[in-house]
C-alpha cells in the first residue's frame, strides 16, 4: 500500500469523500488542542507559576513533541483505535460513515469549547466512531469487542486512578516537605510545576495525538481499498501533520477551559499543582505504554480533585464538578447517537 504524502495528496484532491473526511479529522485534532490540551497547563496558570500566554505556547510545543516522539517509540494506542471498530465493506460508504462520526465530534466539541466545559475528546471520538460503525454495519458487528474492552479499562483508569494518584502523590509531597521552610519550597515548586505541566502536555500529545492519528491512518487505508489499518505502519509525514495541527489548536484557544479546571474547581497551592501534574502524567504514561486509550481530561481533572481532597473535601467546588460529570455522562450516548444518525443520513444523501 502506498503511504507516501504525494499519493495521499492525490487521493485528497481527486476524491471529495476523502477530502471531506480528512478535513473533518484535522478539525477534530485542532479542537482537541483547543479543548483537551489546556487541562495540562491549567494548574500552573492557576498557581501563577506561569502566565496564560507562556503556558499555552509551552503546551503547544510539548503537545507537538509528545505526538511525534511517543508515536515513534510506541504506537499501540493508535492501533487500538483503528481496530476498535469495523468500517469494512464498500470503501465509499465507509468513508461517508466515518465523515459522519467526525462531524458529530466536531459539533459536540465546539459546543463544549464555547461553554468552557472540559469534555473528553477521547470519549467523543470513541462514541462517534462506534455509532457510525454500527450504522454502517447495521448492528453490533461494527464493534470489535476485544478492543472495545480496553476503552472501558481506560474509563476506570482515567477517573478512579486519576483521583487516587493525585491524592497519594500530594500526601507524599506534603510528608517529604513537612520540615522544610515554606518560602523555600514555594520557590522550588514554582519551577517544578512548570516542568510538571510540560510533562503533562507532552503526555497529552502522546495519548490523544495517537488516537486521532489512528483515525487519519484509517482514512488513508480506506481510500487505498483496505478495510482496516491492521499492521500498517505510521508514516513520518502523518506524525508531523498531526503534531502540527494539535499544537496550533493548543495555541489558538483554551483560556475558558483553564479557568474551569485550574481556577474554579479547586484553589491550589504550588506543591498541590505540581502533585496533580505529576500524578496525571504518570497515569497517562502507563496507559499509553500498554495501549489503553484514556481520557486525558478525566485523568487530569480527577487528579486535581484528589489533590483538593487532601486539604478537605469542601475545598472542591462540587458545582463545577457536577457540571463536568454531567457532560461526561452525556458524552458517550450523545456522541454515539449523533454519530449513528448522521451516518445514516450521510449514507442516504451521499
Amino acid at each position: 500500500m502506498d503511504l507516501s504524502f504525494s499519493f495521499f495528496w492525490q487521493q485528497v484532491t481527486s476524491s471529495p469523500a476523502v477530502m471531506i473526511t480528512v478535513f473533518l479529522t484535522l478539525c477534530v485534532i485542532f479542537l482537541n488542542g483547543c479543548t483537551d490540551a489546556p487541562n495540562a497547563i491549567a494548574t500552573c496558570v492557576s498557581t501563577r507559576s506561569l502566565n496564560v500566554d507562556a503556558a499555552i505556547i509551552m503546551a503547544a510545543v510539548c503537545n507537538f513533541a509528545g505526538v511525534f516522539v511517543m508515536t515513534m517509540v510506541n504506537s499501540t494506542v493508535a492501533a487500538t483505535i483503528t481496530s476498535m471498530v469495523n468500517f469494512g465493506g464498500h470503501s465509499d460508504q465507509a468513508l461517508v460513515a466515518l465523515s459522519a462520526a467526525l462531524f458529530s465530534i466536531v459539533v459536540w466539541s465546539a459546543l463544549a469549547w464555547y461553554f468552557g466545559i472540559p469534555t473528553s475528546e477521547s470519549h467523543s471520538l470513541i462514541a462517534g466512531l462506534s455509532g457510525a460503525a454500527i450504522a454502517l454495519q447495521g448492528g453490533l458487528s461494527g464493534i470489535n469487542g476485544a478492543e472495545w474492552v480496553k476503552v472501558l479499562y481506560g474509563l476506570v483508569l482515567s477517573t478512579v486512578i486519576g483521583f487516587f494518584s493525585g491524592y497519594f502523590v500530594c500526601k507524599l509531597v506534603a510528608w517529604l516537605c513537612r520540615n522544610m521552610d515554606r518560602r523555600r519550597t514555594d520557590g522550588f515548586f514554582r519551577h517544578a510545576q512548570v516542568g510538571g505541566a510540560a510533562a503533562m502536555a507532552f503526555m497529552h500529545g502522546a495519548q490523544d495525538g495517537q488516537k486521532f492519528m489512528g483515525v487519519l491512518l484509517l482514512v488513508i487505508c480506506l481510500s487505498n481499498g483496505r478495510e482496516n489499518a491492521s499492521g500498517v505502519g505510521m508514516p513520518v509525514w502523518l506524525l508531523l501533520l498531526c503534531s502540527l495541527v494539535i499544537g496550533i489548536g493548543t495555541s489558538a484557544g483554551g483560556k475558558k477551559i483553564i479557568k474551569s479546571v485550574g481556577m474554579d474547581m479547586v484553589r491550589l497551592e504550588k506543591y498541590q499543582g505540581f502533585s496533580a501534574d505529576i500524578a496525571g502524567a504518570l497515569c497517562i504514561l502507563v496507559s499509553t505504554v500498554f495501549g489503553i486509550p484514556v481520557s486525558t481530561t478525566h485523568t487530569k481533572t480527577t487528579a486535581i480533585m484528589g489533590v483538593g481532597a487532601v486539604k478537605r473535601l469542601s475545598a472542591i467546588n462540587f458545582k463545577v464538578v457536577q457540571d463536568m460529570a454531567l457532560t461526561w455522562l452525556l458524552n458517550f450516548p450523545g456522541c454515539g447517537l449523533i454519530g449513528f444518525f448522521m451516518a445514516k443520513l450521510f449514507m442516504v444523501l451521499f
